[in-house]
């Protein structure tokens, strides 16, 4: 299942209703240095733990793979989401053809940027699953055997 600009604006609408509001200071931001970090420990866990755990452990919530505005994502080769950290719901989903608020399709691209270099970065505009807003995010990512692990950064919008 693709979702299209409506759906994804929908999914977008039920994250932000579901999840508790937080104040949430510039302060409190993470840096792209962290989430470079995180990914790099992500990495690392699921070289020790294997794939079906480490996806399990993504998921936790409060967990040490959800800090702020922090989170893993993982993908399969062809866009399916296997662990999201900020909404659950996409697990499971296609997403190889959703686009961002405007209309990028961010996760084609990160796996067409993979698929060329087995790792990277990119920028598009995702909900901040703290503000509760579409903001720019700096998403980092690595293909590790067949997944994509990524995690990203938001700017202030």
């Amino acid at each position: 299942m693709t979702l299209n600009r409506r759906q994804f604006l929908a999914a977008v609408a039920a994250t932000a209703a579901t999840s508790a509001p937080i104040a949430f200071a510039a302060e409190d931001r993470a840096k792209p240095d962290e989430a470079r970090a995180m990914l790099a420990k992500a990495i690392a866990h699921v070289k020790a733990v294997g794939k079906d755990k480490a996806l399990a452990d993504f998921m936790v919530k409060p967990g040490p793979w959800v800090d702020r505005d922090l989170y893993i994502t993982v993908y399969d080769m062809n866009g399916k989401t296997l662990a999201h950290g900020a909404n659950p719901r996409m697990v499971g989903k296609d997403n190889l053809n959703l686009q961002d608020a405007n209309g990028k399709f961010h996760v084609k691209e990160r796996l067409d940027i993979v698929k060329a270099k087995g790792k990277g970065q990119q920028e598009f505009a995702f909900l901040n699953p703290m503000t509760k807003q579409i903001e720019p995010k700096l998403m980092f990512f690595e293909k590790i055997d067949d997944i994509v692990v990524a995690c990203g950064s938001y700017k202030a919008g």
